[in-house]
């Protein structure tokens, strides 16, 4: 999603892993999440998939199923490790199979997998330990993938948006300049699922492959997503409809509607040997 900046603004910075009731306040509106958060680049599931030795994937911080139910669409028998129930429920309506853990916690039995993936999730999970039990659960050759969302606002967008929320919630990580996360700027963030790759050993370096696409929003489309955002899920009502009028306004100013540039870009490497 992030993806969305809010969801790396918490200190410290680089270690939202322990900063998890963020992530676990997803979950109070799940359909929400579902409708309106972006899915991932054909050309990026298509090509994990060409890259992975047997179809067997699991999904970990599933969510809702979005990347998992990519992944099936791709032929793959995906199961789901999410640590929010309400999201997990969500996910198997769906027709997912989710176990409730998170993912350092969870309890593989035994059972082993050709890829371990992440959508918009990884950075909740401390990354040695994740990084361990993925090189637990894969089967030599199998490859672990986790993937995020770089979304650009035009920069009138950014104006317009950054006056708002800087009236509404001033302290909100939401300004001018947490709007502006070029490439650079999540750098950081995919050199530590690569960093702890090569820390914990038994994988292939680390490569990083970059999708970029495109998406116009509506007004509504976004103002339906907002409520999904890093800290936007905790404002009080009334707090967050007074931010929504605002951006509303402002996307109503600037004809209704803005096309976003986005880059989604996968961190990935290959288990080599057997744990």
């Amino acid at each position: 999603m992030p993806t969305i900046p809010s969801e790396q603004s918490h200190p410290p910075r680089h270690e939202p892993h322990r900063h998890r009731q963020v992530a676990e306040s997803y979950g109070a509106d799940t359909e929400r999440y579902d409708r309106t958060r972006p899915r991932y680049p054909d050309a990026m599931v298509e090509r994990i998939v060409a890259a992975t030795p047997g179809p067997d994937v699991v999904d970990v911080g599933c969510g809702t199923g979005i990347a998992a139910r990519q992944f099936q669409a791709a032929g793959c028998t995906v199961l789901g490790v999410e640590p929010d129930a309400r999201m997990a429920e969500f996910a198997r309506r769906g027709g997912l199979e989710v176990e409730v853990a998170t993912f350092e916690a969870w309890d593989p039995a035994g059972r082993t997998f050709d890829a371990v993936i992440a959508g918009t999730a990884w950075h909740w999970v401390d990354p040695v330990a994740g990084t361990a039990k993925a090189a637990q659960v894969l089967r030599p050759g199998g490859r672990l993938a986790v993937f995020w969302h770089v979304f650009q606002l035009p920069s009138d967008v950014i104006d317009a948006f950054a006056t708002v929320f800087q009236r509404v919630a001033p302290d909100s990580p939401f300004n001018a300049q947490s709007m502006k996360p070029a490439l650079e700027l999540y750098q950081t963030m995919f050199d530590k699922p690569a960093d702890a790759i090569r820390e914990v050993g038994g994988f292939g370096e680390p490569e990083q492959w970059r999708f970029d696409w495109e998406h116009t929003y509506t007004r509504d489309a976004w103002l339906d997503q907002m409520p999904t955002q890093g800290p936007l899920t905790q404002l009080p009502p009334d707090k967050l409809a007074e931010v929504l009028d605002g951006v509303g306004a402002a996307i109503d100013a600037m004809g209704g509607s803005f096309t976003m540039p986005y880059i989604t870009v996968a961190v990935t490497a290959v288990r080599t040997d057997s744990p």
